[in-house]
């Protein structure tokens, strides 16, 4: 009998014949892996090349110092409409606008300084008019330096375009708060919130700039209705307001109305730590929170006259000064000074100025220009003779050592950085020297700035 086999082993036993790819696979195959051998050429080659330029332009990494960025220390009305600013408030972060500072440039020659800044032990700025031919369109314009190591070397840094302080024009006086936020002013007011990379003018409607500090986040500052003229801006002012700013921001609002409209000819302000005070014209010592959470109120009469204001706008009759939030020190210096020699009475408050007690009275050679008080319990005043000092705990006045001879006309602005460091600046800013003391006051060394 036949093998029979069934019709499936007959077609699984037949030739299969593949059937064909579509047409054009083929060159599509042969396409792709032409762009796979030209990417691999090209990422060798690119690598190659960028071997080859890391080998040429390799930057220099430069190791900037760190700054100290501690809060800053103190230096030494017809219309009440708030004022504005001519730009925007900053909207940057603090860490954006900390950026690396510029290479430094050389000091202006002559360079004349009327006002000091610090932020901490190292770093300051002293602001003031320098005459170098060619520096600017005018013979003098406003200057600044900065220095990063307390003084022993100085670097010219950007300032506000306008020129000294010309009756309600100009600025004369300078405060930072930290290394982003700081204000030129006096009779004019400029912030910067780049660290003095530019300067914005910020509008006051007619009011003169006397007296700006900074604490904590926040700028505090008294515009006033002023006619002096020349240098002496400050003077024949017959109103005063405090205003206050965040720090980063320019929005200068009146901080109350018990410190709107203060009638008199010179005021002064100091500020600590948690709290301010305002000296007003009428003898009232005025204070308040300095986080702006609230406004100032009247706290009690000092106990001397506040007297004429000075050309940069502090008292002659009553310096105040603040070594805590709560311990105050005034120096009531008579009025009718011959010009050599002045009575300087002293006293002390431990409550914020509610209760005042006699102190040492300061030597009465000099005019008293300026005081400053530390946490410890150092005083030490500025007069157009020297410096003197009483030390923590001394029961006595002594004249501060000086470290060569004192400048002619004595000194303008005393103030202490720290319990034992200290800035002062002569009275005449053609001398154009800083002076340091790094012993609560006892001995000063000049350093020029240049």
């Amino acid at each position: 009998m036949p093998d029979r086999r069934d019709d499936l082993d007959s077609w699984l036993d037949g030739r299969v014949e593949p059937l064909p790819p579509p047409p054009g696979t083929f060159e599509l195959i042969k396409r792709r892996a032409r762009r796979r051998k030209y990417r691999r050429l090209a990422v060798t080659a690119g690598a190659a090349a960028a071997i080859v330029a890391a080998a040429v332009t390799v930057p220099q990494m430069v190791k900037l110092p760190v700054l100290n960025p501690a809060t800053a220390v103190r230096e030494g009305q017809a219309s009440t409409a708030p004022p504005t600013t001519s730009a925007p408030p900053s909207t940057a972060s603090s860490s954006a606008r900390s950026v690396l500072s510029p290479a430094p440039a050389p000091v202006p020659a002559n360079f004349q300084p009327t006002s000091v800044t610090f932020i901490g032990t190292d770093t300051g700025w002293v602001i003031g008019q320098a005459g170098t031919p060619g520096h600017c369109a005018t013979q003098y314009c406003t200057s600044m330096a900065r220095t990063d190591n307390a003084g022993k070397t100085w670097a010219g840094v950007h300032a506000p375009v306008t020129g000294p302080a010309d009756g309600a024009t100009g600025v004369s006086q300078v405060r930072f708060l930290n290394q982003s936020d700081g204000w030129a002013y006096g009779p004019q007011l400029f912030a910067t919130h780049d660290g003095g990379r530019t300067w914005s003018q910020v509008v006051t409607n007619g009011q003169r700039v006397t007296d700006l500090e900074t604490v904590g986040d926040r700028a505090f500052a008294l515009f006033a209705s002023c006619t002096g003229t020349g240098a002496a801006f400050a003077t024949q002012c017959t109103s005063y307001t405090l205003y206050s700013s965040p720090a980063a921001s320019d929005d200068w609002t009146a901080v109350g109305p018990a410190t709107t409209g203060l009638t008199g000819g010179a005021a002064s302000l100091v500020l600590h730590g948690t709290r301010g005070y305002l000296l007003a014209p009428n003898q009232m010592l005025y204070s308040g929170p300095v986080n702006g959470s609230a406004p100032w109120q009247p706290v009690k009469a000092i106990p001397c006259p506040v007297g004429t204001p000075l050309a940069a706008g502090q008292p002659t009759g009553a310096l105040l000064a603040t070594a805590d939030a709560a311990n105050l020190v005034l120096v009531c210096a008579s009025s009718s000074a011959p010009g050599t020699q002045q009575a300087k009475h002293v006293f002390t408050s431990a409550d914020g100025g509610i209760v005042w007690q006699n102190g040492i009275a300061a030597p009465d050679l000099g005019l008293a220009t300026s005081v400053a008080a530390t946490p410890s319990g150092t005083n030490v005043l500025a007069t157009t003779r020297g410096i003197d000092v009483q030390p923590a705990g001394s029961a006595t006045w002594q004249a501060a050592t000086l470290d060569g001879p004192a400048p002619a006309g004595g000194f303008g602005y005393v103030g202490m950085t720290t319990d034992t460091q200290g800035v002062a600046l002569p009275a005449n800013p053609a001398i154009g020297t800083v002076w340091f003391t790094y012993d609560g006051g006892k001995t000063w060394t000049p350093y020029r700035v240049s």
